[in-house]
């Protein structure tokens, strides 16, 4: 038998019935809403050791370690473990995969169970407040009264931000990585091209492809391949890839002839293996939409309330750029919120945030370590 150092849990729960059905922000209402998550460390007898993750567009619940049968570990193995900055020998961790997901949660292509069909289309519009309300009943699930900290990359950062908002009293802080509060016309059309592929794949069959037995592969594998340049940056592909051709020598034609060419077919490729075209069209909208400090009041309950937050952003992330982080920073710190920000010297881009960099995870290891120490004083 293999022994697992993180003490991890999978889990699935029901959090939604009919008798109590979830009840989305833009309208609708769902009488079944299951969540798969994954819990690493213990929890404390006082209960307050929690930490609650949460994943961007495409991760899931799986954060960190090996499950049997993968050869990566999870998506944020470099953040999460025993001896890491969100150490599993001193904290609980809890990582959800989100709802709308396509590994384990209830999703637009789950089965509607008073259809027998995928919902398809027909799933509620989502909005980061839906997540959080997902997030808050799940925690309640666990017999969790106060978490320790909300921690997020991305959209990840997005509902640690909105879930601070509106249940500032849930935490004792937030910690918001490579995040933004409002996405940039530029990234909104990014995210446009990326759903007009899926939707205009054939295969898409208006939303009913697992009942016509079809797929969207093509359109989901250009919406990938786009999305993933944006996640790094011009130097990091530069530096890993240049013009070097495929093969010995360039022949010119249509074809992979290019390193890059074919690096981004292989994350295409991998990609439809893991995830759904519905989630994909479902969470890139969310992103669209979310903009909170619109909102009036939006800030009032966190004033009311404020607990430290840590803001990061790095210098090469120009889907997520540093000026971004610095509006949320602006806007609490406006508010009386005691914020911690860094911007890091980082070439990769958007996905510094996954990375192994010791500025960074150190960063986010002493906030936690002093607010669980604090919190025991």
């Amino acid at each position: 038998m293999v022994s697992d150092p993180l003490n991890t849990v999978s889990e699935d729960a029901v959090l939604f019935t009919a008798q109590d059905p979830l009840v989305f922000t833009r309208g609708g209402q769902l009488d079944h809403v299951e969540v798969r998550y994954e819990t690493y460390g213990h929890l404390n007898e006082s209960k307050t050791n929690a930490i609650f993750i949460c994943h961007a567009l495409t991760g899931d619940a799986h954060a960190a370690g090996h499950r049997q049968g993968d050869r990566k570990p999870g998506w944020w193995d470099e953040m999460i473990g025993p001896g890491k900055p969100i150490d599993t020998d001193k904290f609980y961790v809890i990582c959800p995969n989100l709802l709308g997901g396509c590994q384990g949660t209830t999703g637009p292509a789950s089965i509607n169970p008073t259809t027998g069909q995928s919902y398809g289309l027909d799933f509620p519009i989502l909005d980061m407040r839906d997540f959080v309300t997902v997030h808050r009943r799940l925690v309640a699930h666990l017999g969790i009264t106060k978490l320790l900290a909300v921690v997020g990359g991305s959209l990840g950062g997005m509902q640690a931000l909105q879930w601070a908002l509106t249940s500032p009293s849930d935490m004792g802080s937030t910690v918001i990585i490579a995040a933004s509060s409002r996405l940039t016309a530029q990234n909104i059309a990014f995210s446009a091209v990326g759903r007009e592929a899926i939707m205009r794949d054939s295969g898409f069959s208006g939303g009913h492809y697992v009942e016509e037995g079809t797929s969207p592969d093509t359109g989901l594998s250009l919406a990938r391949m786009m999305a993933h340049i944006t996640y790094t940056s011009e130097g990091a592909l530069w530096k890993k890839f240049g013009r070097d051709p495929q093969n010995t020598d360039l022949a010119p034609g249509f074809g992979v002839d290019f390193a890059i060419e074919s690096y981004l077919q292989h994350q295409a490729e991998t990609f439809l293996d893991r995830f759904d075209a519905l989630s994909y069209l479902y969470l890139s909208r969310v992103l669209d939409y979310f903009d909170p400090f619109a909102e009036a009041g939006a800030c009032n309950l966190i004033a009311d309330h404020p607990i430290p937050a840590l803001v990061c952003s790095f210098t090469t992330d120009w889907r997520f750029s540093p000026r971004q982080s610095k509006r949320v920073v602006s806007r609490l710190e406006r508010v009386g919120v005691p914020v911690t920000y860094r911007e890091i010297e980082e070439g990769v881009g958007h996905d510094s945030f996954l990375l192994p960099i010791s500025e960074y995870l150190d960063l986010v290891a002493a906030f936690l370590n002093q607010r669980f120490e604090e919190d025991a004083r």
